[in-house]
């Protein structure tokens, strides 16, 4: 996957080959990523509904309004404009589905991550669209109702598929090709990484400053998120803590972006491509810290 974005920034003519892919590459992946997950570790919080509840207001409101926060002092200090609205928006999005797949590598509490990603990306039609424009002031050229039908539509059309082949393919048999599925979405992953790709290589050359700044951004605010949701969440234990900070730091911007099409300016559009590199890359990085902080808790706690 990481390799899929530095192949689209390398080799520009296929990235822009593989755009018209972009929806259905973020599309099949997620269904399958749903199609994958169990739906029914929700029931394990129903005697927990507390932190599902402060999960999912942490990542879906506190997370956009925190990092707001954080850059209005950056702003007054000529952090550029369109950098900070991709930031907001950033935080606003729902976690990436394949998160709870990282959260099974590194050994966190996939369960957790299930809830989160299940929940937010159910409800995330309803929360990014007021905050985009409440906080971020960007000109869309698109109503607010529009916004939301089309993230709406999106979101719901993963849902549905991945609910119609659940309800026709016996769940042994998605079992024994689980291999396949997880094969098909990383491959449409790589695609959907090169397709994001495109106009950025052109772009970076253009704006080496920018994009330069935008990668930082990028890893900082990630860090950022996950350390701060880490902080928030660590009366539940260090697993469950760091598996808050993992959903809340890996946003799925791909679904913003597709939902707002052409509407946002490029500046935006490159912060979210960039931002593919640190969600494909800080998991192996952070593998051996989530070993260190896990190690120090008892084994009962996990």
């Amino acid at each position: 996957m990481a390799a899929g974005v530095l192949l689209g920034l390398a080799v520009p003519p296929l990235a822009s080959l593989a755009r018209p892919l972009l929806i259905p590459a973020l599309l099949i992946p997620l269904t399958l990523a749903l199609l994958r997950l169990d739906w029914g570790a929700i029931g394990a919080y129903r005697r927990r509904p507390g932190v599902a509840a402060a999960m999912v207001a942490w990542i879906l409101l506190v997370s956009p309004l925190a990092v707001w926060l954080v850059v209005q002092p950056l702003l007054a200090a000529g952090f550029p404009v369109p950098l900070a609205q991709a930031l907001v928006l950033m935080a606003a999005a729902s976690p990436i589905v394949s998160s709870v797949a990282v959260a099974l590598f590194v050994g966190l509490d996939a369960t957790l991550a299930v809830v989160a990603v299940l929940i937010t990306t159910a409800l995330v039609p309803l929360t990014l669209p007021p905050l985009a424009l409440a906080l971020t002031g960007i000109e869309l050229q698109l109503s607010m109702p529009a916004f939301m039908l089309r993230l709406a539509l999106l979101v719901s059309s993963a849902f549905a598929a991945a609910w119609a082949i659940r309800r026709w393919v016996p769940p042994a048999a998605l079992a024994r090709r689980h291999q396949l599925i997880d094969g098909l979405a990383v491959a449409t992953l790589v695609v959907f990484a090169v397709a994001i790709m495109d106009g950025v290589t052109a772009f970076a050359l253009a704006r080496p400053a920018y994009v330069a700044l935008a990668l930082i951004a990028a890893y900082a605010f990630n860090l950022l998120l996950q350390a701060a949701a880490y902080a928030a969440f660590r009366r539940l234990g260090r697993r469950a803590a760091l598996t808050a900070g993992l959903v809340s730091g890996n946003c799925n911007m791909g679904l913003v972006l597709v939902a707002l099409q052409e509407r946002a300016g490029f500046e935006i559009v490159a912060f979210f491509a960039l931002a593919q590199i640190p969600m494909y890359t800080l998991p192996a990085l952070l593998a051996p810290v989530y070993r260190r902080i896990l190690a120090g808790e008892p084994e009962e706690a996990r």
